[in-house]
């Protein structure tokens, strides 16, 4: 179903490919938008148990995209450097296809606190405030991952 990669050699290896996944600083979510048009949005996530988490409004473009059309892709570049005396770049980057949807409940609280965790680490108690004031008007999605994989080049 999902391509093999053109450039084998480049093939990351599946520990390197969760390293980049669960440490990444931000992902690009590209779907299906309006109009049959391609849509990406850049995207602070979290990354666990083969899943990707993401909180957004409860309404705007891409949950109307998901909604419409739920297979999307997740991109996440590792490093990159470019080395423009050699006419190239040395980068690592992951790509992850899966089926997006909204969560509730006791997933959406646990998704919410580990990208608190995440990006504001030694601040729990105000972390906790935010998603208790905004829980309810804050939705979250989950990219359960179907297939993953990555390439650099050295």
């Amino acid at each position: 179903m999902f391509r093999d990669l053109r450039r084998i050699d480049r093939k990351m290896d599946s520990p390197s490919v969760e390293t980049i996944l669960k440490d990444g600083d931000y992902g690009v979510m590209s779907c299906v938008g309006d109009h049959g048009y391609g849509y990406g949005v850049a995207l602070n996530y979290v990354y666990y148990d083969n899943a990707i988490y993401f909180h957004s409004a409860c309404d705007g473009h891409k949950l109307d995209a998901i909604e419409n059309y739920n297979k999307v892709s997740f991109l996440v570049v590792g490093k990159s450097l470019v080395i423009p005396d050699e006419l190239r770049t040395q980068y690592e980057s992951v790509i992850a296809f899966g089926k997006a949807s909204i969560v509730d409940g006791q997933e959406k609280a646990d998704a919410l606190f580990r990208i608190g965790d995440k990006y504001s680490k030694g601040f729990e108690a105000i972390v906790k405030d935010e998603i208790e004031k905004l829980f309810s008007n804050t939705c979250v999605v989950k990219i359960q991952i179907d297939h993953k994989e990555g390439k650099s080049a050295e």
